[in-house]
């Protein structure tokens, strides 16, 4: 099952890379085509839109997964263990009622526009707000199994970092660890 998971997530970060390319693609040959030959990509605009719609909520999911959300939980490490532990509980069944609402009103304007064609492309609006669901359905499954290994005590919230303090934190965490050399071995 984990490979299986593993693999979703490679299909992902690939997904967003090819969303990214295609958004660059679409932008700057339009950029060209307007200055220097006077005309341009009629869908462009529109695509790299609803590309950058699906990156977005495509790259959440793998944030989500990665604990690469920012955030701040000082007051969750001062916190006893117990009350650390509901509180981040608390927070977790607060985020399940907003994935549901993201999840539930995805759903609803995926099926109210279902018959409803983008003016340049003519794709099924649908196809824009499944991105919401794209989203919802797995922040939902990994915020359940956050809250299955918190409740079970495999995840210890007051030593797991479950966000990022701040972003050169996490640039920081995406560094590979210094190697030690001879130098350092003599102090």
């Amino acid at each position: 099952m984990g490979r299986i998971i593993d693999f979703y997530f490679f299909a992902l970060r690939v997904t967003i890379a090819l969303l990214l390319a295609g958004m660059v693609v679409l932008v700057f040959g339009n950029v060209v085509l307007r200055y220097a030959f006077n005309q341009g990509i009629t869908v462009s605009e529109e695509l790299s839109r609803m590309f950058f719609v699906w990156l977005t909520f495509l790259g959440a999911v793998v944030a989500m997964r990665e604990h690469g959300h920012l955030g701040v939980d000082s007051l969750i490490k001062r916190l006893p263990p117990r009350a650390a532990k509901a509180a981040v509980l608390c927070g977790h069944a607060l985020m399940l009622y907003a994935t549901w609402l993201v999840i539930s009103g995805s759903w609803t304007q995926t099926l109210i526009n279902l018959h409803v064609g983008a003016p340049a492309t003519g794709i099924s609006m649908a196809f824009f707000y499944g991105a919401g669901l794209a989203f919802g359905v797995p922040a939902f499954l990994i915020l359940l199994a956050d809250v299955f290994a918190i409740a079970t005590g495999r995840i210890d919230v007051t030593t797991t970092d479950l966000v990022r303090e701040s972003e050169d934190e996490a640039a920081l965490d995406d560094l590979p660890a210094p190697a030690l050399g001879p130098l350092s071995a003599k102090h």
